[in-house]
């Protein structure tokens, strides 16, 4: 038997249907084990000694594939054909060495760059070893990135209160969004007109520009005011035009190369609205294979543009097929990469079949608007050009003074537009006229024709900062720095999303003030690690030993050797020393000048303090120096900024019942709201709930928040009151020292005395269930004047119950635990006993039977069928590991 180890469930199931009965094919479900989140996962005292962990789930899953490998006369190692396959890989065979579980077993490994059956029998006729060179990137790939984040997240944490971690690659990234926004609040907006004219020479009116004025060639901000285009618009008007010239240029529009996983993600960012993690999530499906269908695509994981001459000949077919001969180029198209440090290991993203045309499949949404637009992107790249005729027209005045310009295009024949045309970024408004984009269409013209002016128009424009990025432009900034990898571009966003340190707002990346402090400390004290060309050079780096051309422990060696004395120093640092150096370099962001010109860093409530960066268990904040005499906080963000808008201090209004104001402001732990009763001796105050905006908030909102704890009124077992509130993890009720949560903060402001007790009860029956501890009652009725038994009323996962004995009643729907008297009870209890017969009926049967060996089965299974609820209890582990790792 031959056993065949791949990542996935889908894969697994897709390449079973192409080998046969003397096969197995098993998934390892991605990666099985990996360095254990604490210090010393990598040791570079011990020559950078690396200790993996496998997981609970990779445990199981390599216990079941270590006893098919038992069994196997070969094992075949078929996972991803890229670093991170090559790495499952190896360490799948190490835990199977360990395990002893292959002995004699003669162990393969084969890629295939599509799970299709052709490409899968191909591999599994040309097998080879693992390629150690690969692994040896892998690992120190992983050693860097761990070395990085076990060793400067530390700093930050202890330096830099509210910071999460920093990355290799993802600190740059981020660097990349923060230096874009300085670079958008040091802009200063030029004032610039433009003068357009509508000319009529014979023929229907054209729009002209004006292209020289005064005998001067103008540029785009050459009319810097509304007199010299108004100057402008007088010569155009007394002057005497003439056509100077028409010239006639044909232009070749040439299509494309097929998708790398840069250039997918950013043209499903463009053209579908997908985030990077969105479009790589489709397009592992589309690879695996849907359903029945084998692979769709090839590996998404490339950054080669180039095809195989199989792919190439299926484009060129379908292309004559559906769109004619006119439509195929006389030659292939081949196409090379211009990305920096593109390794070219795989071709681009395309179909497995070509002639799979995308209106033959019926996919889920995501999954068939990536399929059409990489069918798309493939079919056009083998396409004929466009051909275009662009037109230019050039109108002067006799005297040669004034010159306005029409430019136009019309396309002759559609060639590759006939499917696809790539998107764009959004252009920086008042940018350069990009002549690809004038499509108008110019009447029929002569030289040496007399024009006549039918209008002029004169505007006003500024020039625009550069445009923040988007996802598809951050991508693509990344892929011209050479910073990352395309499989990694997905994971780097996601995690400054979770991190907090970036938000997006309409598809644009905005820095968080954390983000800024982030960025603004390791330029400070982290420089070099944080240089793009630091970065882009130890891609380079590693590149080389993925090549085989560097010893990976020799790169290690050289980054370490700077990196943990620098961190070393970083740790020393002072406090002060570490927040006087971002208050000069966050600076012009914290503290912007004054249009009076007074000093940015007084104090706005003492007017003798400066102001001055500080921190907290919750992150930094503005602060005076005088402080605690001075009390004045605000948020990082500049005062004028968006940020500082949205939750500036301002007055809210008067509290009716005292006629006191009330007051939205900002503390060192984030916005609150505050009165000062009469006769009290300090301001009542309440934080914002999480959600809450600052900007929106209402007095009403206010007051109702202020008015917190509110008493709900008094349990009706032991007559104590019931509270309700908002504290730090949320919205709760409390009586008797119990909180329980309430789920929504609307509820806080309404819940009544029942949902409260009701709420109560369940956290007490939660807190002491499995713990022998009785569960307390919410009202206890008296005996039962039958049975004697006792009768309460209970909390009950489905709501408040009446039991008495092993009788349990669900009280009717509106009736209050509290209201339920024994009357009411006893009917409810009789009813419900009479409506269970048999359970009474059963019981003598179990002592029967004994009487019959075959009877004995029945109470076997009952045994049996308690195991489920026995194995409840370790499920609560997961849950104990995610609090943990919340901590």
């Amino acid at each position: 038997m031959n056993l065949v180890i791949v990542e996935s469930p889908a894969k697994a199931k897709t390449i079973n249907k192409y080998l046969g009965s003397g096969y197995e094919v098993l998934a390892s479900y991605g990666h099985i084990r990996d360095l254990p989140s604490k210090d010393g996962s990598v040791k570079p005292d011990d020559d950078f000694a690396m200790e993996w962990e496998v997981d609970a789930r990779g445990s199981k899953r390599m216990s079941e594939i270590a006893e098919a490998a038992k069994r196997a006369d070969r094992v075949i190692l078929a996972t991803d054909p890229d670093r991170e396959g090559e790495a499952i890989s190896w360490h799948v065979l190490e835990v199977l060495n360990k395990k002893k579980a292959l002995k004699d077993t003669h162990v393969e490994r084969v890629t295939f760059n599509a799970i299709t059956k052709t490409a899968v029998l191909e591999a599994m006729a040309a097998p080879r070893q693992i390629d150690m060179e690969l692994v040896e990137a892998y690992l120190a790939r992983r050693a860097l990135d761990y070395l990085v984040g076990f060793t400067l997240s530390p700093v930050l944490w202890r330096k830099l209160p509210g910071a999460r971690s920093a990355g290799r690659v993802q600190s740059v990234a981020l660097r990349i969004v923060v230096d874009r926004e300085m670079e958008i609040e040091r802009f200063k907006a030029q004032e610039y007109w433009s003068v357009e004219a509508d000319l009529a020479a014979d023929s229907p009116p054209f729009t002209t520009r004006l292209v020289k004025h005064a005998g001067k060639r103008i540029q785009r901000l050459d009319i810097p005011s509304e007199a010299v285009a108004f100057a402008a618009r007088d010569a155009i008007n007394a002057g005497d035009f003439t056509i100077k010239s028409i010239e006639k240029k044909p232009v070749r529009r040439f299509p494309s190369p097929p998708f790398t996983t840069s250039t997918l993600q950013q043209e499903a960012s463009r053209k579908l609205g997908f985030n990077a993690q969105r479009t790589m999530q489709a397009a592992q499906k589309l690879y695996e294979g849907v359903d029945e269908t084998g692979g769709l695509i090839t590996y998404m994981r490339t950054d080669g543009v180039q095809t195989t001459p199989e792919g190439i000949a299926q484009a060129r077919e379908v292309i004559a097929g559906q769109f004619g001969p006119a439509f195929v180029p006389a030659e292939p198209r081949y196409y090379k990469t211009k990305a920096k440090n593109a390794q070219e290991a795989h071709e681009a993203i395309r179909p497995t079949n070509i002639a799979r045309h995308p209106d033959s499949l019926r996919l889920d949404g995501d999954l068939q608007r990536l399929y059409e637009l990489i069918w798309k992107r493939m079919v056009a790249s083998q396409m004929e050009a466009a051909r275009l005729d662009r037109t230019t027209v050039d109108v002067e005045t006799s005297d040669g003074q004034t010159a306005l310009r029409a430019t136009g295009q019309v396309v002759t024949f559609d060639g590759f537009l006939a499917v696809y045309e790539e998107g764009r970024d959004e252009k920086q408004k008042g940018a350069e006229t990009d002549e690809d984009d004038d499509s108008t269409r110019l009447p029929t013209l002569k030289e040496g024709a007399k024009a006549k002016v039918e209008a002029i128009r004169t505007e006003q424009h500024f020039t625009e900062p550069p445009p923040r990025f988007s996802e598809a432009t951050l991508v693509k900034k990344l892929e011209e720095l050479g910073i990352g990898r395309p499989s990694t571009y997905a994971s780097i966003l996601t995690t400054l999303r979770d991190r907090e340190y970036v938000r997006t707002d309409k598809n644009r990346f905005y820095p968080e003030d954390k983000g800024r402090l982030v960025t603004a400390f390791l330029e400070q004290f982290f420089r070099k690690w944080v240089e793009y060309d630091f970065t882009a050079a130890l891609e380079t780096r590693l590149d080389e030993v993925s090549a085989g051309d560097l010893n990976w422990k020799v790169l290690l060696r050289e980054f370490w050797s700077d990196f943990h004395v620098a961190t070393a120093a970083a740790g020393e640092l002072r406090t002060t020393a570490i927040l006087d150096a971002l208050n000069e370099s966050l600076g012009p962001h914290i503290f912007p000048q004054k249009e009076d010109g007074s000093d940015p860093r007084a104090c706005p409530t003492c007017g003798v303090g400066q102001l001055s960066l500080k921190t907290s268990r919750f992150g930094a904040f503005v602060g005076c120096s005088r402080y605690p005499d001075c009390k004045y906080t605000r948020p990082v963000a500049s005062p004028d900024s968006e940020a500082a808008a949205d939750g500036g201090d301002r007055e809210l209004g008067l509290d009716p019942e005292t006629n006191q104001p009330v007051h939205l402001k900002i503390g060192r732990f984030g916005p609150y709201v505050e009165t000062t009763p009469p006769e009290a001796d300090k301001p009542k105050r309440s934080s914002l709930p999480k959600g809450w905006s600052p900007a929106s908030l209402t007095l009403d909102q206010a007051l109702r928040l202020l008015a917190l704890p509110r008493e709900v009124g008094m349990h009706p077992e032991d007559g104590k009151p019931i509270t309700a509130g908002l504290g730090r993890y949320g919205p709760f009720v409390l009586h008797a020292g119990t909180y329980a949560n309430v789920a929504d903060i609307d509820e806080v402001f309404e819940i009544g005395l029942n949902r409260a007790v009701v709420l109560l009860a369940e956290k007490r029956a939660g807190k002491f269930a499995g713990r022998g501890a009785a569960v307390a009652p919410l009202k206890d009725l008296g005996a039962h004047p039958e049975t004697g038994e006792p009768i309460h009323v209970m909390a009950g996962r489905f709501g408040p119950y009446v039991k008495s004995g092993k009788i349990n009643a669900t009280l009717p729907k509106g009736t209050a635990p509290e209201d339920l008297t024994l009357e009411v009870a006893l009917p409810l209890l009789a009813a419900r006993a009479a409506a269970a017969p048999s359970k009474g009926k059963k019981a003598p049967a179990k002592k029967a039977a004994p009487k019959a060996a075959g009877e004995k089965k029945p109470a076997t299974k009952k045994a049996t069928a308690k195991k489920p609820a026995a194995k409840k209890a370790p499920a609560k582990k997961p849950a104990a590991k995610k609090a943990a790792a919340e901590d």
